[in-house]
């Protein structure tokens, strides 16, 4: 089976930049084939409050430079998740959805004290998810991860999705396993956490099928093995504008997932799973 073509950043810059636009361009003069729920995108506005994580500051990249680049792919719906960089701040993902409308959610970061109320006040805004970011060092405590899942779920019924590496979840599969929904970011990122990934799945965890360009796994082999745990796991994301990726996402990301899934599954991974996911009505135009 073919396998995805691995690009470092420089090479990206230097050499497929003028591929990738004009691949871009061609799909913005016609229909896209496909409609798209984009279950992992970032926006970065320095209108609003950005922290350094690791010494790493994201450059500006709001919504309109998102769109730019989403829709002719044909993203129609997704979820806005919060970045590290982003910390516990709410403010841009009130000004963003609104804008969006409803077939868009949020993805937020909070504290563990976080008062109820103001949980049950952001998952009318829109929020559907709280992350913890365990591969930037957010949390280490699994018990503290499980106690503000259990906590958002019962108050806004949100899911939980842990950006980490999954081989570090292998001890706590149990723990997380016993969670109302959890999503785990970026296929669990390396070879070595597939085997916890997997047993996660067997739970009923959903996987993004995203951040190709950052993983150290197999992109297809593991794609391949989620769907065959569950054909309801996978959720399609861009992860664009892919900060800190060792490449940024390509549309050809879209092509590879169709191909290792066939036209039947890629649907799922494209739209029936993260609408389910994020609790979606499916009334969006194609």
């Amino acid at each position: 089976m073919e396998r995805p073509m691995m690009l470092n950043r420089r090479e990206w810059l230097g050499g497929a930049a003028a591929i990738v636009a004009g691949s871009a361009l061609d799909r913005a003069t016609a229909q896209p084939a496909r409609r798209l729920f984009d279950s992992h995108c970032h926006i970065i506005d320095h209108r609003f409050p950005i922290v350094p994580n690791q010494g790493y500051t994201p450059p500006n990249f709001p919504l309109a430079d998102y769109l730019a680049q989403a829709k002719p792919l044909g993203v129609v719906a997704g979820a806005v998740v919060s970045g590290s960089f982003q910390a516990n701040d709410q403010t841009y993902l009130e000004d963003i959805l609104p804008k969006l409308g409803s077939s868009w959610v949020g993805v937020t970061q909070i504290p563990n004290d976080h008062p109820d109320a103001e949980i049950a006040r952001l998952g009318k805004l829109g929020i559907r998810a709280v992350r913890f970011n365990v591969f930037r060092g957010r949390i280490e405590n699994v018990d503290e991860i499980v106690a503000l899942a259990t906590r958002c779920h019962a108050v806004a019924g949100w899911h939980s999705e842990i950006y980490a590496d999954a081989a570090a979840l292998a001890p706590h599969v149990a723990k997380l396993s016993k969670l109302p929904q959890i999503c785990v970011d970026h296929l669990g990122m390396t070879e070595a956490g597939v085997p916890a990934l997997l047993d996660l799945v067997a739970a009923g965890c959903k996987v993004k099928a995203t951040g190709f360009g950052r993983v150290k796994l197999d992109v297809a082999k593991t794609l391949e093995a989620v769907a065959k745990k569950s054909p309801d796991a996978l959720v399609f994301g861009t992860d664009i504008p892919s900060t800190r990726a060792q490449r940024p996402f390509l549309a050809s990301d879209i092509d590879l997932i169709e191909r290792v899934l066939g036209k039947e599954l890629a649907q799922k991974a494209f739209w029936d799973n993260p609408l389910a996911l994020y609790r979606v009505k499916a009334t969006v135009a194609g």
